[in-house]
């Protein structure tokens, strides 16, 4: 069983920065996909970023693209999403999720473990 514990979000002004964190349990977590993703009150859960096991191949929602970086540290069992020039509608609870596909994966239905969650929250 894989358990994943997001940390890291909180308030910020816009064009600020946060870094969020997700640390997970279990063996073999280099070699699967990796994502966070996103879901604002009455929306859908929507892709922010995802990589790739092995070589670290990322991929990102459009309006994130330049300002989000998703990246993994294997050793610690750790996917990272650094987030600068923070917008109010980046605002949502942000998850982490791992597939059991090692390539970078963009939907929720590709996803087999989720975290809990972690608010951020940008004020304008």
């Amino acid at each position: 069983q894989v358990q994943l514990v997001e940390s890291g979000g909180g308030l910020v002004q816009a064009g600020g920065s946060l870094r969020l964190s997700c640390t997970a349990s279990g063996r073999m977590f280099s070699t699967y996909g990796m994502g966070w993703f996103r879901q604002a009150p009455g929306k859908e859960r929507d892709i922010v970023a995802a990589i790739s096991g092995g070589a670290g191949i990322t991929t990102y929602t459009d309006s994130v693209k330049g300002r989000f970086t998703i990246s993994r540290d294997n050793a610690k069992n750790t996917v990272y999403l650094q987030m600068n020039s923070l917008k109010p509608e980046d605002t949502a609870v942000y998850y982490c999720a791992v597939s059991l596909h090692t390539t970078a994966r963009r939907y929720v239905h590709e996803y087999h473990y989720w975290g809990l969650g972690t608010q951020v929250t940008v004020s304008s």
